[in-house]
């Protein structure tokens, strides 16, 4: 009987681990079992499947539209790199805050959402060629008759949790920081939440990228309201994050980028969400 009762507790055990394990989705680890020096190419290209992380509501790069489809720059982008390698790409909404956490934590095998190559992120996870450039502006309502930085000097400015700009406020103090109220901003989880603080004239000024801020405000029925102001940071490069030890993804994604940009689909996705070429490194490499 009492051996009959541990062959029972120990098939219970065993079905357990099996249903939490079930539950958990697929972590992109190697043989060994090592999230920091990952096969994930290998994963992937068996399975057919890759998941993107992405802030969803950042236009005109990744975001839901009003159906629940998320769509955008980057989403056309990813599908049409693995789609020279028969992958199909799901595209998962994270914590933008946690994007680094989560990559390196297996949930997804990729950040790909206007991520800004910076050395804070380098030392962390391994980045793609860059593919476009960005740099941050200071977004205002007119009313609020701020000309430039120094107009900012005690109110309150806005950013992104988790964000370049985020960053580059606390790594140039001078340039922000030092001069908005209480030297610090308030941090939001979605440019979204941020700009309806800012039209409730709650903040006074919003850090984002120019990509970003061009795009929402053209699609405004009050855009004149608003005022763009070119900062003093340094310009950004937008690149696809993933995990260190993954050089075989880097060197499949980076060819696939720059095959995008030799067969014209680059053009293409460009011109569709924004007209023109832009400051794209890829396309500026293949008119050389």
């Amino acid at each position: 009987m009492l051996k009959s009762m541990k062959r029972l507790l120990l098939l219970t055990s065993f079905l357990l681990i099996a249903i939490g394990l079930s539950g958990c989705g697929v972590r992109y680890v190697n043989r060994q079992g090592s999230q920091e020096d990952p096969d994930t190419w290998a994963t992937v290209s068996k399975q057919k499947k890759i998941v993107v992380g992405l802030d969803d509501s950042f236009v005109p790069m990744g975001f839901q539209t009003k159906s629940g489809k998320i769509v955008g720059y980057d989403v056309d982008l990813a599908k049409a790199v693995f789609k020279q390698y028969g992958i199909k790409v799901d595209f998962q909404p994270i914590d933008w805050s946690m994007n680094v956490t989560e990559l390196r934590n297996g949930t997804i095998a990729l950040i790909w959402n206007g991520f800004s190559i910076n050395p804070q992120r380098a030392k962390k996870i391994t980045f793609s060629e860059p593919y476009l450039i960005n740099d941050q502006v200071l977004v205002t309502k007119k009313n609020q008759h701020i000309k430039n930085f120094a107009d900012m000097k005690g109110k309150v400015a806005g950013v992104q949790s988790g964000s370049a700009g985020a960053m580059d406020i606390d790594n140039q103090p001078k340039l922000l920081k030092d001069r908005i109220k209480g030297h610090e901003p308030i941090l939001y989880d979605t440019f979204t939440d941020a700009f309806i603080d800012l039209n409730a004239n709650r903040i006074q000024g919003l850090l984002i990228d120019s990509i970003y801020a061009g795009y929402y405000l053209e699609h405004q029925k009050n855009e004149s309201s608003f005022t763009s102001i070119p900062s003093e940071f340094p310009k950004e490069q937008y690149g696809v994050g993933m995990r260190k030890g993954d050089t075989v993804l880097k060197q499949k994604i980076d060819a696939g980028l720059n095959r995008l940009a030799k067969n014209g689909e680059l053009h293409k996705i460009n011109m569709k969400w924004f007209g023109t070429d832009r400051d794209s490194p890829l396309m500026k490499n293949v008119q050389k």
